[in-house]
């Protein structure tokens, strides 16, 4: 098993009478890209804020790489980049000027803070913008800017905070292909986000916390095997009495069944051959039908499910 990057045990944060984060533990891997999952208010923001030492805890313990992470732990610290979701670069200085400070922040060599700027520049597609300054560049080119001023240092561990909020799709799988680039050059990736199909598509292990607790950890398939429902059938019908409605629910194949604008919705418990069952039952009645569509369960059915609310709360 890969080494713990990061390892969270008990983690009791409190904000006067809210508790924020319950006994919470977290493990990431070497290697990981881990998507970490919550509704607004989960705890994330200050799962992260604790394990960067931003914040004091209550109680718990966190390790960094296999040591105690503390507020001057810089040698820690020097090894980790951090992009949050608000864009943080300083406008009166150009693309590249961002880019080369805040790698001096970790890098003192000028020379070799020279080569990893052009090297983040190139990296996420920059170049052609380098003395751009950021008031000038579109929404997708100033979260790229975000993002190189946050890795241009070569992080080992790196945290993203939504890095791919309010862009375009071009934009977008430019970053996530960039995010995947960096991972398979050995940076260890937390990533959050409110996209569930983006940390479906990326991460290699997924956590769902809410209220401060961890409710669920693991591949996405693994996630999906947790809850009933397997995959959902939608059939265009015109009409579909109560009786006929009644027998689909009762089919050993069938988690439950809605029929409403002319549409047959069935969630479907987990099994093979379950829509050649639903569709035997129409044809054998001689029910009239049309397009049938069928899509297995998605991470976000699997968020619904664990937690009862919708992630954009």
């Amino acid at each position: 098993m890969e080494a713990s990057v990061v390892k969270v045990e008990n983690l009791v944060k409190r904000y006067k009478d809210l508790l924020a984060l319950d006994h919470f533990s977290l493990d990431i891997r070497e290697g990981e890209i881990f998507g970490l999952l919550g509704p607004n208010g989960s705890g994330k923001t200050t799962t992260i804020n604790c394990i960067l030492s931003l914040l004091t805890y209550d109680k718990g313990s966190i390790q960094v790489f296999g040591r105690p992470m503390k507020p001057d732990s810089y040698d820690l610290k020097q090894e980790i980049g951090v992009i949050q979701q608000n864009v943080a670069v300083f406008d009166e200085l150009t693309v590249y000027e961002n880019i080369y400070y805040f790698c001096s922040l970790y890098i003192a060599d000028k020379k070799r803070c020279r080569v990893l700027s052009e090297e983040a520049l190139e990296f996420t597609g920059l170049t052609e913008y380098r003395k751009f300054r950021p008031k000038k560049l579109s929404g997708g080119l100033l979260r790229r800017l975000n993002i190189a001023c946050g890795i241009a240092h070569k992080p080992k561990l790196l945290f993203m905070d939504e890095p791919t909020v309010a862009v375009d799709p071009q934009s977008r799988n430019k970053i996530l292909e960039g995010i995947q680039e960096l991972n398979k050059k050995g940076a260890t990736i937390v990533y959050t986000s409110h996209y569930m199909e983006e940390v479906e598509q990326i991460a290699t292990r997924i956590a769902i916390m809410d209220k401060g607790r961890m409710l669920a950890v693991g591949t996405a398939e693994e996630l999906k095997s947790m809850i009933p429902a397997g995959e959902t059938v939608r059939i265009h019908m015109l009409e579909l009495d109560d009786r006929h409605l009644s027998a689909i629910r009762g089919l050993d194949c069938v988690f439950s069944a809605d029929y409403r604008d002319e549409d047959l919705i069935i969630q479907c418990t987990r099994g093979r051959h379950n829509l050649m069952r639903i569709l035997e039952y129409l044809t054998s009645h001689d029910l009239i039908f049309g397009e049938v569509y069928s899509q297995l369960p998605t991470l976000n059915d699997v968020f619904l499910e664990i937690t009862g609310k919708q992630l954009r709360d």
